[in-house]
């Protein structure tokens, strides 16, 4: 499949009369995709039941007669006035027990069945009258955003106790599965049980844990009316743009009911609040982005999408509008963060926006035009990218020799029950991510259930709380070299300790004894170099001690090609441990400089100078944003 290119146009903000001069430009430009309609709501249908859908067909037959394939986004994102005049109670609340009003987007609740049935009928007229001319869909729009996944309303209160009467059959199994004899916490029937939010102190972790897991199956059911809805009337690729960072619903679950995973690339924007970097990286990086969190993102929605098909829906193209600073890309970025895409395996990168919106919420969000027509700075960029697709190959699909596991229910467990500040699994595996790629390798990021890890030859496998029996027997019989910890099987689906004490994996013999966490701000050394931080636990064993702390106490442990770690540690000492993995599952490492990151792509090598200065690099100079590709 050829790499494309595209973009978000809002033909409802715009005079009709510029639509075909619009169309022609992206034509030209060399933009093959238009997404359209996902936040549209209110002008095709302004009241209930008045459809105008006119001038929706009129804006695709102009984007389609100028050759441009459109991407038709559900509306459902953003309901308009009148369906809270029709349904009062559709509205989310927050975890303080407010409710979060109309006024912006995102203004609805996951459990609210009558709110579900009216993006199931806009959908589904959407889908007949249009599912024969568009050549793919997004359903709604980044679901998670603004924290708007969980809600504490009472229909989600009472769809939540329906879904514990399926989930247990009976009060007294859901009982002793959440432990309630503590503090006195018995339920006699399922009516009697309210959310976790607003108690005296912290709600049983149980209790939490199964409403985060609720909550995700919420969105994927209210994602799955809306796909089956498109399925009956259009043959196209069904999408959902993703967010970064954003882990309350598990989107492997969305992913298995798509075609097609895509997300929404702001570099800039997640630099200060979404990457975990220090403020001298924050300041290095300011006009260029981390160099791992898109890759991470990129890598991440590869393993989402079916047969790793996925997109960049939304590509920042200049200054954003909403992050704690907004400054502009340095010269060159937009190409780069495009190719960065590519070489990770995008079908499709589409630039956020057309054109710069001069009105509402969005004005200072650049786009690839300014308000008045005229062409902003990534839009020469844009045209550079779509040159240089022309001579390239196919998007080539290849299996890393490193597996990254990400796990969203571990994310909601070390949510629920952190024990420390700061402890954080995003950041915990996100941190093994960024140590991999500073030694040169690609990786691929599976799911936790995964059955088969033939041909990996390392596979990181960091503070999945809870290893399902298939996924432990996978980890015991793979070939490849596994490094398990910290906090890797350390709890049940209920988040109680097992016995036989964890990690309790065959074949190594190591128990946990007890956990500590520590002061942000005191890190202790390890034997060989580096420091720990955060989490350690107390090793007892008779497998070979890899690491320890100054005190000579195991930190880590092996038996054969099985590996644990027992604590978290800091990126010096995280290079020594992959370094020696590496080694020893025969790969071979290659520390690279600072600001340097490959990808390998089957038969393509991309090199990557995230830095603003020019880097040498295999006597080569890299300028900044440079990139190369062998």
């Amino acid at each position: 499949m050829k790499r494309t290119l595209g973009t978000c146009y809002y033909p409802e903000h715009w005079p009709e009369e510029i639509w075909a001069d619009d169309a022609r430009r992206m034509a030209d430009l060399g933009l093959t995709w238009v997404r359209i309609g996902e936040f549209a709501w209110s002008r095709l249908e302004p009241t209930p039941d008045d459809l105008n859908f006119d001038w929706f067909d009129r804006a695709i037959t102009t984007l389609t007669d100028a050759g441009l394939k459109v991407v038709l986004g559900t509306p459902t994102a953003t309901p308009p006035r009148w369906m809270l005049t029709k349904h009062p109670d559709m509205l989310a609340v927050d975890a303080n027990g407010h409710t979060r009003k109309f006024g912006s987007r995102r203004h609805y609740c996951f459990s609210h069945d009558s709110y579900r049935s009216e993006a199931v009928r806009i959908t589904r007229l959407l889908a007949e009258r249009f599912g024969a001319r568009v050549a793919a869909w997004q359903t709604d729009n980044e679901y998670g955003c603004h924290d708007t996944t969980i809600s504490y309303s009472n229909a989600a209160r009472d769809a939540f106790r329906d879904w514990l009467s399926h989930r247990y059959q009976s009060p007294d199994a859901m009982n002793r599965a959440w432990g309630n004899v503590f503090w006195s916490m018995e339920y006699q029937s399922f009516d009697d049980i309210d959310l976790p939010n607003l108690t005296v102190t912290e709600p049983n972790p149980a209790h939490v844990l199964d409403f985060r897991r609720f909550t995700s199956d919420q969105v994927a059911r209210f994602n799955r009316a809306q796909v089956d809805t498109i399925r009956a009337h259009s043959d196209s690729p069904i999408s959902h743009n993703y967010m970064g960072r954003v882990t309350e619903f598990d989107h492997f679950d969305l992913g298995r009911q798509m075609e097609i995973a895509t997300w929404d690339s702001y570099p800039l924007g997640f630099l200060e609040d979404r990457v975990g970097a220090s403020p001298e990286d924050q300041r290095h990086y300011a006009r260029q982005g981390d160099p791992d969190f898109q890759a991470f993102h990129h890598d991440l929605y590869r393993a989402v999408g079916k047969a790793g098909r996925w997109w960049v829906m939304e590509q920042q193209p200049g200054p954003v509008n909403w992050a704690p600073s907004n400054p502009a890309p340095l010269p060159g970025m937009v190409r780069f963060w495009t190719w960065e895409a590519f070489a990770h395996g995008a079908e499709c990168v589409a630039y956020f926006r057309w054109r710069q919106a001069p009105f509402a919420q969005e004005q200072y969000h650049a786009g690839l035009l300014r308000p008045d027509g005229i062409e902003a700075e990534g839009f020469a960029e844009a045209a550079q990218v779509a040159s240089e697709i022309k001579d390239m190959a196919a998007v080539e699909q290849s299996q890393a020799p490193v597996a990254l596991i990400f796990d969203y229910t571990a994310q909601w467990a070390w949510e629920t029950q952190p024990q420390g500040s700061g402890c954080d699994y995003f950041q915990l595996v996100f941190e093994t991510y960024k140590g991999l790629r500073q030694l040169g390798f690609s990786i691929d990021i599976i799911p936790p259930d995964t059955a088969d890890l033939h041909g990996y030859k390392l596979v990181l496998v960091p503070g999945v709380i809870t290893l399902t029996e298939a996924f432990k027997s996978a980890l015991t019989s793979t070939q490849a070299q596994v490094i398990l910890g910290p906090r890797t099987n350390a709890k049940t689906a209920n988040l109680t300790i097992a016995v036989p004490l964890p990690p309790n994996i065959p074949g190594l013999d190591l128990t946990i004894s007890r956990v500590e966490t520590l002061r942000p701000d005191a890190p202790e050394p390890f034997s060989d170099g580096g420091y720990y931080k955060l989490w350690r636990e107390q090793v007892q064993t008779t497998a070979e001690i890899l690491e320890t702390d100054a005190q000579n106490r195991p930190l880590m442990a092996s038996t054969g090609a099985l590996s644990y770690l027992a604590a978290w540690p800091d990126a010096a000492a995280l290079k020594r441990i992959l370094m020696r993995a590496a080694k020893d599952a025969g790969l071979s490492p290659i520390p690279l400089p600072k600001d340097i990151r490959i990808r390998d792509a089957g038969q393509t090598l991309f090199i990557f100078n995230h830095g603003p200065d020019p880097v040498e690099y295999n006597g080569q100079t890299l300028p900044p944003a440079g990139v190369l590709w062998t």
